[in-house]
Protein backbone atom coordinates (compact mmCIF):
# COMPACT_ATOMS: atom_id res chain seq x y z
CA UNK A 1 0.00 0.00 0.00
CA UNK A 2 2.85 2.37 0.81
CA UNK A 3 4.47 1.73 -2.59
CA UNK A 4 1.11 2.22 -4.31
CA UNK A 5 0.74 5.57 -2.56
CA UNK A 6 4.26 6.68 -3.45
CA UNK A 7 3.76 5.63 -7.07
CA UNK A 8 0.44 7.36 -7.69
CA UNK A 9 0.30 10.30 -5.27
CA UNK A 10 1.59 12.76 -7.91
CA UNK A 11 -1.08 11.81 -10.41
CA UNK A 12 -3.89 11.91 -7.88
CA UNK A 13 -3.05 14.18 -4.93
CA UNK A 14 -6.33 13.19 -3.30
CA UNK A 15 -5.01 9.77 -2.34
CA UNK A 16 -4.80 9.66 1.42
CA UNK A 17 -1.82 8.13 3.20
CA UNK A 18 -3.79 7.51 6.40
CA UNK A 19 -7.15 5.93 7.08
CA UNK A 20 -8.46 9.15 8.61
CA UNK A 21 -7.82 10.88 5.30
CA UNK A 22 -10.68 8.93 3.75
CA UNK A 23 -13.15 11.15 5.59
CA UNK A 24 -11.79 14.33 4.06
CA UNK A 25 -13.17 15.81 0.86
CA UNK A 26 -10.93 14.67 -2.00
CA UNK A 27 -11.02 15.74 -5.65
CA UNK A 28 -12.34 13.52 -8.42
CA UNK A 29 -9.63 11.05 -9.56
CA UNK A 30 -7.52 12.53 -12.33
CA UNK A 31 -7.38 10.85 -15.72
CA UNK A 32 -4.58 8.61 -16.84
CA UNK A 33 -1.94 10.77 -18.51
CA UNK A 34 -3.08 11.74 -21.98
CA UNK A 35 -6.37 9.90 -21.57
CA UNK A 36 -9.89 10.99 -20.66
CA UNK A 37 -10.54 7.70 -18.86
CA UNK A 38 -10.81 8.00 -15.04
CA UNK A 39 -7.90 6.59 -13.04
CA UNK A 40 -7.79 3.30 -11.18
CA UNK A 41 -9.98 1.20 -13.47
CA UNK A 42 -7.96 -1.94 -12.88
CA UNK A 43 -8.06 -4.53 -10.12
CA UNK A 44 -5.90 -4.25 -7.05
CA UNK A 45 -3.92 -7.32 -8.19
CA UNK A 46 -3.12 -5.57 -11.46
CA UNK A 47 -1.88 -2.47 -9.63
CA UNK A 48 0.23 -4.66 -7.34
CA UNK A 49 1.88 -5.96 -10.51
CA UNK A 50 2.20 -2.52 -12.15
CA UNK A 51 3.97 -0.91 -9.19
CA UNK A 52 6.77 -3.43 -9.60
CA UNK A 53 7.69 -1.73 -12.90
CA UNK A 54 10.34 0.91 -12.30
CA UNK A 55 10.06 2.59 -15.71
CA UNK A 56 7.21 5.11 -15.45
CA UNK A 57 6.62 5.28 -19.21
CA UNK A 58 6.37 1.50 -19.45
CA UNK A 59 4.08 1.33 -16.40
CA UNK A 60 1.76 3.99 -17.81
CA UNK A 61 1.61 2.18 -21.15
CA UNK A 62 0.54 -1.15 -19.62
CA UNK A 63 -1.99 0.57 -17.36
CA UNK A 64 -3.64 2.32 -20.32
CA UNK A 65 -3.63 -0.81 -22.50
CA UNK A 66 -4.99 -3.03 -19.71
CA UNK A 67 -7.87 -0.61 -19.09
CA UNK A 68 -8.72 -0.07 -22.77
CA UNK A 69 -8.52 -3.75 -23.73
CA UNK A 70 -10.05 -5.21 -20.57
CA UNK A 71 -7.00 -7.38 -19.87
CA UNK A 72 -7.20 -9.53 -16.77
CA UNK A 73 -4.10 -10.06 -14.65
CA UNK A 74 -3.03 -13.14 -16.62
CA UNK A 75 -3.21 -11.30 -19.94
CA UNK A 76 -1.47 -8.24 -18.49
CA UNK A 77 1.41 -10.43 -17.31
CA UNK A 78 1.56 -12.19 -20.68
CA UNK A 79 1.74 -8.91 -22.60
CA UNK A 80 4.51 -7.72 -20.27
CA UNK A 81 6.41 -11.00 -20.55
CA UNK A 82 6.15 -10.79 -24.36
CA UNK A 83 7.76 -7.31 -24.19
CA UNK A 84 4.85 -5.62 -25.97
CA UNK A 85 6.05 -2.14 -24.98
CA UNK A 86 9.55 -2.69 -26.34
CA UNK A 87 8.30 -4.35 -29.54
CA UNK A 88 5.95 -1.48 -30.32
CA UNK A 89 8.51 1.16 -29.36
CA UNK A 90 11.11 -0.32 -31.72
CA UNK A 91 8.76 0.24 -34.66
CA UNK A 92 8.29 3.95 -33.90
CA UNK A 93 10.30 7.14 -33.98
CA UNK A 94 11.48 8.79 -30.78
CA UNK A 95 8.51 11.17 -30.49
CA UNK A 96 6.01 8.35 -30.86
CA UNK A 97 7.79 6.23 -28.26
CA UNK A 98 6.93 8.88 -25.67
CA UNK A 99 3.35 8.94 -26.94
CA UNK A 100 3.00 5.25 -26.01
CA UNK A 101 3.21 6.15 -22.32
CA UNK A 102 0.58 8.88 -22.66
CA UNK A 103 -1.89 7.37 -25.13
CA UNK A 104 -1.11 3.66 -25.37
CA UNK A 105 -1.16 2.04 -28.79
CA UNK A 106 -2.97 4.40 -31.15
CA UNK A 107 -4.01 2.93 -34.51
CA UNK A 108 -3.97 5.75 -37.07
CA UNK A 109 -2.07 4.26 -40.02
CA UNK A 110 -1.11 0.75 -41.22
CA UNK A 111 2.36 0.93 -39.67
CA UNK A 112 0.76 1.27 -36.21
CA UNK A 113 -0.51 -2.32 -36.23
CA UNK A 114 2.86 -3.88 -37.00
CA UNK A 115 4.93 -5.71 -34.39
CA UNK A 116 8.33 -7.24 -34.93
CA UNK A 117 8.61 -9.89 -33.79
CA UNK A 118 5.20 -11.40 -33.17
CA UNK A 119 5.30 -13.69 -30.14
CA UNK A 120 3.30 -16.88 -30.59
CA UNK A 121 4.35 -18.98 -27.62
CA UNK A 122 0.67 -19.74 -26.87
CA UNK A 123 0.49 -21.98 -29.96
CA UNK A 124 2.37 -24.67 -28.07
CA UNK A 125 4.63 -25.51 -31.02
CA UNK A 126 8.12 -26.68 -30.11
CA UNK A 127 10.61 -24.36 -31.75
CA UNK A 128 12.77 -27.33 -32.75
CA UNK A 129 9.89 -29.45 -34.03
CA UNK A 130 9.27 -30.07 -37.71
CA UNK A 131 6.01 -28.47 -38.76
CA UNK A 132 4.42 -27.35 -42.01
CA UNK A 133 2.72 -24.10 -42.90
CA UNK A 134 -0.56 -26.00 -42.70
CA UNK A 135 0.28 -27.10 -39.14
CA UNK A 136 1.21 -23.50 -38.32
CA UNK A 137 -2.07 -22.17 -39.71
CA UNK A 138 -4.12 -24.84 -37.94
CA UNK A 139 -2.47 -23.99 -34.60
CA UNK A 140 -3.33 -20.31 -35.08
CA UNK A 141 -6.97 -21.11 -35.87
CA UNK A 142 -7.18 -23.35 -32.80
CA UNK A 143 -5.90 -20.42 -30.71
CA UNK A 144 -7.59 -17.63 -32.67
CA UNK A 145 -8.62 -15.70 -29.55
CA UNK A 146 -5.01 -15.56 -28.35
CA UNK A 147 -3.81 -14.69 -31.86
CA UNK A 148 -6.23 -11.77 -32.06
CA UNK A 149 -4.88 -10.45 -28.76
CA UNK A 150 -1.34 -10.69 -30.12
CA UNK A 151 -2.33 -8.89 -33.33
CA UNK A 152 -3.62 -5.98 -31.27
CA UNK A 153 -6.51 -3.54 -31.39
CA UNK A 154 -9.46 -3.61 -33.73
CA UNK A 155 -8.90 -6.94 -35.48
CA UNK A 156 -11.80 -9.08 -36.68
CA UNK A 157 -11.24 -12.54 -38.16
CA UNK A 158 -12.89 -13.19 -41.52
CA UNK A 159 -11.49 -16.30 -43.19
CA UNK A 160 -8.69 -18.83 -43.58
CA UNK A 161 -7.52 -20.00 -47.01
CA UNK A 162 -9.67 -17.32 -48.63
CA UNK A 163 -9.97 -18.27 -52.29
CA UNK A 164 -10.22 -15.87 -55.17
CA UNK A 165 -10.06 -16.59 -58.88
CA UNK A 166 -8.28 -14.47 -61.46
CA UNK A 167 -7.96 -15.42 -65.14
CA UNK A 168 -9.37 -18.87 -64.30
CA UNK A 169 -6.57 -19.52 -61.79
CA UNK A 170 -7.28 -20.02 -58.08
CA UNK A 171 -5.30 -18.29 -55.35
CA UNK A 172 -5.54 -18.69 -51.56
CA UNK A 173 -4.80 -16.13 -48.85
CA UNK A 174 -3.77 -17.87 -45.62
CA UNK A 175 -5.62 -15.58 -43.18
CA UNK A 176 -7.92 -12.63 -43.80
CA UNK A 177 -8.72 -10.09 -41.07
CA UNK A 178 -10.46 -6.75 -40.99
CA UNK A 179 -9.27 -3.92 -38.79
CA UNK A 180 -12.17 -1.70 -37.82
CA UNK A 181 -9.90 1.13 -36.61
CA UNK A 182 -8.05 1.34 -39.92
CA UNK A 183 -11.20 0.39 -41.84
CA UNK A 184 -9.19 -1.90 -44.06
CA UNK A 185 -8.58 -5.56 -44.81
CA UNK A 186 -5.43 -7.10 -43.37
CA UNK A 187 -4.05 -10.15 -45.20
CA UNK A 188 -1.57 -12.47 -43.47
CA UNK A 189 0.63 -14.95 -45.29
CA UNK A 190 2.48 -17.57 -43.21
CA UNK A 191 6.01 -18.65 -44.06
CA UNK A 192 7.86 -21.09 -41.81
CA UNK A 193 11.23 -20.38 -43.42
CA UNK A 194 13.28 -17.46 -44.63
CA UNK A 195 11.55 -14.65 -46.48
CA UNK A 196 12.01 -14.76 -50.29
CA UNK A 197 11.31 -12.05 -52.84
CA UNK A 198 8.64 -14.32 -54.38
CA UNK A 199 6.72 -14.09 -51.08
CA UNK A 200 6.67 -10.31 -51.34
CA UNK A 201 5.52 -10.40 -54.95
CA UNK A 202 2.75 -12.85 -54.08
CA UNK A 203 1.51 -10.65 -51.24
CA UNK A 204 1.60 -7.60 -53.51
CA UNK A 205 -0.70 -9.45 -55.91
CA UNK A 206 -3.09 -10.41 -53.07
CA UNK A 207 -3.22 -6.80 -51.86
CA UNK A 208 -3.80 -5.48 -55.38
CA UNK A 209 -6.68 -7.91 -55.90
CA UNK A 210 -8.41 -6.96 -52.64
CA UNK A 211 -7.95 -3.26 -53.35
CA UNK A 212 -9.46 -3.55 -56.82
CA UNK A 213 -12.17 -6.14 -56.38
CA UNK A 214 -13.02 -6.63 -52.69
CA UNK A 215 -12.75 -3.41 -50.68
CA UNK A 216 -15.44 -0.77 -50.94
CA UNK A 217 -14.82 2.79 -52.03
CA UNK A 218 -15.27 4.07 -48.47
CA UNK A 219 -12.65 1.66 -47.07
CA UNK A 220 -8.91 2.21 -46.89
CA UNK A 221 -6.20 0.32 -48.76
CA UNK A 222 -5.55 -3.30 -47.90
CA UNK A 223 -2.60 -4.15 -45.64
CA UNK A 224 -0.42 -7.21 -46.21
CA UNK A 225 1.68 -8.87 -43.49
CA UNK A 226 4.07 -11.74 -44.13
CA UNK A 227 4.91 -13.69 -40.97
CA UNK A 228 8.21 -15.51 -41.42
CA UNK A 229 10.93 -17.07 -39.30
CA UNK A 230 13.65 -14.88 -40.79
CA UNK A 231 13.37 -11.69 -42.80
CA UNK A 232 15.84 -9.55 -44.72
CA UNK A 233 15.26 -5.80 -44.44
CA UNK A 234 17.35 -5.06 -47.52
CA UNK A 235 15.33 -7.56 -49.58
CA UNK A 236 12.06 -5.96 -48.47
CA UNK A 237 13.33 -2.49 -49.25
CA UNK A 238 14.58 -3.34 -52.76
CA UNK A 239 11.58 -5.49 -53.72
CA UNK A 240 8.69 -3.27 -52.67
CA UNK A 241 7.79 0.30 -53.62
CA UNK A 242 8.32 2.82 -50.81
CA UNK A 243 4.58 3.39 -50.46
CA UNK A 244 3.66 -0.31 -50.42
CA UNK A 245 1.19 -1.32 -47.74
CA UNK A 246 3.08 -4.57 -47.20
CA UNK A 247 5.15 -5.49 -44.17
CA UNK A 248 7.32 -8.47 -43.25
CA UNK A 249 7.65 -9.41 -39.59
CA UNK A 250 9.37 -12.27 -37.88
CA UNK A 251 7.59 -14.55 -35.46
CA UNK A 252 8.97 -16.58 -32.61
CA UNK A 253 7.53 -19.47 -30.67
CA UNK A 254 8.96 -18.45 -27.30
CA UNK A 255 8.85 -15.40 -25.08
CA UNK A 256 11.61 -12.92 -25.97
CA UNK A 257 14.32 -11.74 -23.64
CA UNK A 258 13.04 -8.45 -22.25
CA UNK A 259 16.56 -7.44 -21.25
CA UNK A 260 17.84 -7.85 -24.82
CA UNK A 261 14.89 -5.95 -26.31
CA UNK A 262 15.20 -3.21 -23.69
CA UNK A 263 18.90 -2.82 -24.44
CA UNK A 264 18.16 -2.77 -28.16
CA UNK A 265 15.58 -0.03 -27.56
CA UNK A 266 18.02 1.99 -25.47
CA UNK A 267 20.72 1.73 -28.14
CA UNK A 268 18.23 2.68 -30.86
CA UNK A 269 16.97 5.77 -29.01
CA UNK A 270 20.57 6.89 -28.41
CA UNK A 271 21.15 6.72 -32.18
CA UNK A 272 18.14 8.98 -32.71
CA UNK A 273 19.38 11.55 -30.19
Amino acid sequence: MRKFYLTYQVRVPGISQTASGKFKSTPKPAPIAGNDTPSFLLSWSQYVFLITLDDEDERNFYEIEAAENNWNLTELRRQFDSALYERLALSRDKANIKALSKEGQVIAEPRDIIKDPYVLEFLGIDEKAQYSETDFERAIIDKIEHFLLELGKGFLFEARQKRFTFNEEHFFVDLVFYNRLLRSYVLIDLKIGKLAHQNLGQMQMYVNYFDRFVKRDDENSTVGIILCRKKNEALVEITLPKDANIHASEYQLYLPSKDELRQKLMDWTKELS
